[in-house]
């Protein structure tokens, strides 16, 4: 058998595992790029490969599958003050500043926004 012919599992099927492998690596790539997520937790890229013999042994099936596991983006967070009971009850979303004070840059807070609250839906 000549040797300059041999090829790497991966380069098999025509370089569609290895195409397959790459499209993942762009994703973990991407996820720890994304400010979003955290910058130091670790990503995974999987290759499963499986092999599935014939009963003469002489053909052997392989199926691979590539899967990335990526960091989930930060959660968001803020704060919501209730004001008034019952029906009257209103969540507004707490702002840095009491709205209409002006900051150090001269701009002005505007009123924060109210949640609205759905009871039928």
């Amino acid at each position: 058998m000549d040797n300059k012919n041999q090829k790497s599992i991966l380069e098999m099927a025509r370089g569609a595992i290895m195409e397959r492998a790459d499209y993942e690596m762009a994703k973990v790539i991407e996820n720890i790029q994304d400010v979003n997520t955290s910058p130091t937790k670790k990503r995974t890229l999987t290759l499963t490969v499986e092999f599935t013999p014939d009963t003469e042994r002489q053909q052997i099936s392989v199926n691979v599958v590539a899967k990335s596991k990526l960091e989930p983006t930060n959660p968001v967070t803020t704060a919501l003050f209730l004001t008034g009971e019952g029906e009257e009850a209103t969540a507004y979303e707490m702002v840095p500043q009491v709205p209409g004070q002006q900051n150090m840059n001269g701009s002005e807070q505007a009123e924060p926004p109210a949640l609205r609250i759905v009871k039928n839906a």
